[in-house]
């Protein structure tokens, strides 16, 4: 069983002070090590641009993000990428703490300003995908049978102004919040799940 243990000079990324098997503390047998410090989370939150540089083992430079606004979000579907501005954090599996801060982590699930993609689509005279009836066993005029595709909810989020997106770098140590749009089943799932914590 591993304690997590703060030092004054740092946070200690691989403890070595922790219990045996029969819950009897070890003796500390050796000092810490400068390669084995942890550093305190980003917490990236919306706002303008603010990036730290942190010189990290070997003389490289980590871009901490303190806050962003825009990222580059891709339609996969389409494989289009544009430079997007972020509206807020709306679901994380991980801890509702960070969605209730606006904070921006990898795996988070945000709004981004659709804009962008909706210009892109009158230049170039594409059409979403809209709403399909189709009917089962041929039976025609009958609504109990009627389904509707699944892809008809992008459409409307693109039109409404924002659309739900994943981050997929990571903000604390590239410095930018890059990542694509939800489409299809993975879009049906979290905009149920975000359904479920509005109730």
């Amino acid at each position: 069983m591993k304690f997590v243990i703060y030092f004054i000079w740092g946070f200690q990324e691989i403890l070595f002070i922790k219990n045996d098997l029969q819950e009897a503390k070890k003796r500390i047998w050796r000092k810490k090590r400068k390669h084995e410090i942890g550093r305190q989370g980003a917490n990236t939150k919306i706002g303008i641009k603010q990036i730290a540089k942190i010189r990290v083992r070997g003389g490289n430079v980590k871009n901490r993000a303190l806050k962003l606004d825009h990222g580059n979000f891709s339609l996969i579907s389409i494989a289009i990428t544009k430079k997007t501005r972020i509206l807020s954090v709306v679901y994380n599996s991980s801890n509702n703490e960070l969605v209730r801060t606006n904070t921006l982590v990898k795996g988070a699930i945000i709004f981004i300003d659709s804009s962008p993609f909706k210009n892109w689509a009158k230049q170039n005279n594409y059409i979403f995908p809209k709403e399909k009836k189709i009917f089962k066993n041929d039976e025609k005029n009958s609504p109990k049978n009627l389904k509707k595709e699944k892809e008809t909810n992008l459409w409307e989020q693109i039109n409404s102004g924002k659309v739900l997106a994943r981050i997929c770098s990571r903000p604390g140590q590239t410095g930018r919040s890059d990542g694509y749009i939800l489409e299809g089943s993975e879009l049906e799932f979290y905009i149920k799940k975000i359904h479920k914590k509005k109730l």
